[in-house]
């Protein structure tokens, strides 16, 4: 512990940003595979890969709420034991590490009922047609048996991350993708098992990944250790981290309101074909979300660690070497997307008329998406600092307060009313982007100086 502590508070911040930032992005990109490799298999089963996908797209919603109820604990128990690691409380830091785990095992038992039972009707409700429900339900059910691992994994893992064993959180993605990427084909194709193939290949990796994460968290080389006397829930530790947390939740949460908002409203105006092109628009967003949630993961533990031990002056360099890296990073991307769409487009289906509509949306849709450099970077730089009302506020701005309701709106004011659902997307991102950025460059220095006690900073 005393020489990544010792890293933390004197090592150069570039340099400590790339150690940690570097693996939590590849980790990042490969997690991204989990979901990925399984649509562009999907989507090139022969004769039915333009249902089969949209039918899994329609699934996203649930899996998103998943992927939320995880984040609520791992995003907002990692910062709170960082800042315990910072002030030297490495007692409390572990109580609130095995309060966590025995949260998501109860999340985990819940969201399993829940939707097991549920399932059918929420499909309907996000615009299955009769020829995409039963491939959504196929993978859905497996997917949903299996969610205690991806609970596990995506919850756990940031408390790996937030010791500074960024190679180690690393490792666990990358196991699990390359156990899903040799199962995928061999389960599709090879059994005949088709998208039920491509569910089940994704909970096994996910379980390998589980395995590895608890084996490291109990073993002999983590910090913080996973102690049967710290299961035992106790309010005034895993509160102030649900607080935390909270705005993770709503970001991932409304991520499944929005697809629903999407889904419905493009299966109305454009069926099944817009409804395919969101599907493959979303996995190429989180291309652009994904690593950009990395970079921020290497920068927290940086940003978190130094303002618990009051290092004001490296949390204001470990913020701008993040933000900076964070906007060339996007602009890059947006970029690439608006010379080249038809090749991210492809990827995913063997469709002609499929990519041919989804290289026309991606441009729509995108048209903006540098903007979530700015945005992304200053929203978790609040969750780092511990500052949970502003986080969650700027959760909301963009999806509960502008998106969701531009979707339904803007196609009040087009003849085409699926350009208008599209459109939505850019608009919300900028006013987004610069409320954030501008509400966080205020608030910054106040909340360093009320940690220092320093008249400015």
């Amino acid at each position: 512990m005393k020489n990544i502590t010792k890293d933390m508070a004197t090592a150069s911040i570039p340099k400590l940003l790339a150690q940690l930032a570097i693996p939590a992005v590849v980790a990042q990109i490969i997690n991204l595979l989990y979901n990925i490799v399984d649509r562009i298999y999907i989507g090139h089963i022969p004769h039915i890969g333009a249902s089969a996908l949209t039918g899994v797209g329609l699934f996203m919603p649930i899996l998103m709420l998943i992927n939320a109820f995880a984040m609520l604990v791992g995003s907002g128990g990692a910062p709170r034991a960082s800042i315990a690691m910072g002030k030297k409380d490495h007692e409390n830091a572990e109580k609130i590490l095995g309060n966590s785990f025995s949260l998501l095992l109860g999340i985990a038992v819940i969201l399993t009922m829940t939707f097991s039972i549920c399932a059918p009707t929420l499909l309907r409700l996000f615009g299955a047609s009769d020829a995409t429900l039963p491939y959504a339900l196929d993978y859905a059910r497996i997917y949903i048996l299996g969610s205690i691992f991806v609970l596990i994994v995506m919850g756990m893992n940031p408390f790996i991350t937030t010791q500074g064993f960024a190679k180690i959180s690393m490792m666990t993605t990358l196991i699990g993708a390359i156990i899903n990427i040799i199962l995928d084909p061999i389960l599709i194709f090879g059994f005949g098992m088709g998208v039920r193939g491509a569910a089940l290949a994704t909970v096994m990796s996910q379980a390998v990944g589980a395995v590895w994460i608890l084996h490291f968290l109990m073993g002999k080389k983590t910090l913080l250790k996973i102690k049967k006397e710290n299961m035992r829930l106790e309010p005034k530790l895993i509160l102030p981290c649900l607080a935390l947390g909270f705005s993770t939740f709503v970001m991932l949460s409304t991520e499944s309101l929005l697809s629903i908002s999407f889904t419905s409203s493009l299966a109305r105006y454009g069926g099944d074909m817009a409804v395919g092109a969101m599907t493959i628009i979303t996995s190429i967003n989180q291309l652009v979300t994904l690593p950009l949630q990395g970079i921020c993961q290497g920068g927290q533990p940086i940003i978190s660690f130094n303002f618990g031990a009051g290092h004001t002056d490296r949390v204001k360099k470990a913020f701008f070497a993040q933000f900076i890296t964070c906007v060339i990073y996007a602009v890059a991307f947006w970029a690439l997307i608006m010379v080249r769409p038809a090749i991210f487009s492809g990827i995913f289906t063997s469709n002609p008329e499929l990519t041919e509509y989804t290289t026309w949306a991606l441009r729509i849709y995108m048209a903006l998406i540098f903007t979530t450099g700015f945005q992304n970077s200053c929203q978790q730089s609040f969750m780092a600092l511990g500052q949970a009302k502003q986080s969650l506020f700027l959760a909301c701005l963009r999806k509960i307060i502008l998106l969701i309701p531009l979707i339904y709106i803007m196609p009040m004011f087009f003849a085409d009313k699926v350009f208008a659902v599209f459109l939505a997307e850019p608009i919300s991102d900028v006013i987004a982007a610069i409320t954030t950025t501008v509400v966080f460059l205020v608030s910054f220095n106040k909340i360093l100086k009320k940690r220092s006690g320093t008249t400015s900073v």
